[in-house]
């Protein structure tokens, strides 16, 4: 997918605006003017200790926000990670939703913001959250848009790998079992890996996949996690729990290096393997090559992110990221003009979090 409008237009106004709100200390439960719902990812710490009822799942899903999201969400979508989609998890998820729907937190539209594997529970929560609630009589969420932060909504090879060594580890060396353990938190054993059965690429990919107008927005991240020692065993490109292939939102499993075939992670205008289609109306907005798996949500700065769908509006949302192109020469060119970046001017000043809900608030 190429980039909208990349130019060299450089948006002045919302560069100052972007800088100038990046430390800003007043927070609001609304984003556009639309009530926030938070969908949490994979919680390896519920494999090794299973929550014992739904108040210590929800303590959990408040702690995993705290960072950033928690202050500007009217709601959360809490759900363990020892289950399964659609077993306990939907039902855990769905006592939430109908909370929310009779307090009318989505009546006049809200937005939902994903991390990591809420991206999965999201999708087959759309897919079904209507004829639940409707079933009962509720009123059925009305969801503007979704945000998704490393969606994992296409799988991670560490998945299939954790189910691998579950049911026969006598061959896996110890780079693969450190790499799987790190992921997981756990010695992986048959019964015990909750929703990572559900993070299996196979799985994911054939877990509520009708298409739907809902659209999603995606950023991506391709820094490292653990130390790196994930990142030999997921194609392609990834930030050490997620591959790109999943995070862009990409309808094949295959390893990419980019949400785009013109622009790397780093910004770099260049010829990439990207996508050769994307599931429908899913958009990668933004990519960052060095801000982390859990980095997206407001714990790192000092990353540059690169616009890839830019200047549009999408499911009412105002897309409009500051954007400026510019060339550069490595240190052993010595003559022409360098390479030609694009990035979003003022992002390494700022997380990830704090950007898109600055840019997209205006």
């Amino acid at each position: 997918m190429n980039p909208t409008k990349i130019g060299r237009a450089h948006k002045t106004a919302m560069a100052v605006v972007i800088t100038g709100s990046l430390f800003a200390g007043t927070a609001q439960a609304q984003l556009a003017g639309h009530n926030v719902i938070l969908v949490h990812g994979f919680q390896q710490e519920d494999l090794a200790n299973p929550p014992a009822n739904l108040q210590d799942v929800k303590n959990a899903g408040e702690e995993y926000w705290r960072t950033f999201w928690l202050s500007r969400a009217e709601a959360r979508i809490d759900w363990g990670s020892d289950g399964r989609v659609e077993g306990d998890i939907a039902q855990q998820a769905y006592e939430q939703m109908r909370d929310i729907s009779q307090q009318g937190l989505c009546d006049d539209y809200c937005i939902i913001v994903s991390h990591s594997t809420g991206d999965l529970v999201t999708r087959y929560l759309l897919e079904n959250q209507a004829r639940w609630l409707q079933s009962e009589g509720l009123q059925p969420l009305n969801v503007l848009a979704v945000l998704d932060y490393a969606g994992a909504g296409g799988g991670t090879e560490l998945a299939n790998l954790a189910l691998s060594i579950a049911y026969n580890d006598s061959w896996y060396n110890w780079p693969l079992r450190a790499a799987v353990e790190a992921f997981t938190g756990i010695e992986p054993e048959p019964g015990k890996l909750g929703v990572v059965n559900d993070l299996q690429t196979n799985a994911a990919r054939n877990l509520a996949v009708s298409p739907n107008s809902i659209p999603r927005l995606r950023f991506v991240a391709g820094g490292s996690s653990y130390g790196g020692i994930t990142k030999p065993f997921i194609s392609g490109t990834d930030d050490g729990v997620v591959p790109t292939h999943s995070a862009c939102g990409a309808t094949s499993a295959s390893g990419i290096d980019s949400c785009s075939s013109s622009i790397s992670l780093a910004g770099k205008v260049t010829s990439q393997n990207g996508p050769s289609a994307l599931y429908y109306n899913h958009y990668p907005v933004l990519m960052n090559e060095n801000v982390t798996h859990s980095g997206v949500l407001g714990s790192e700065t000092g990353n540059i992110s690169v616009p890839v769908v830019n200047n549009t509006t999408l499911g009412g949302l105002q897309v409009d990221f500051a954007s400026r192109t510019y060339n550069k020469r490595a240190w052993w060119q010595w003559w022409g003009s360098g390479d030609q970046y694009i990035e979003v001017p003022g992002s390494a000043q700022t997380d990830m979090s704090n950007l898109v809900y600055t840019t997209l608030n205006n």
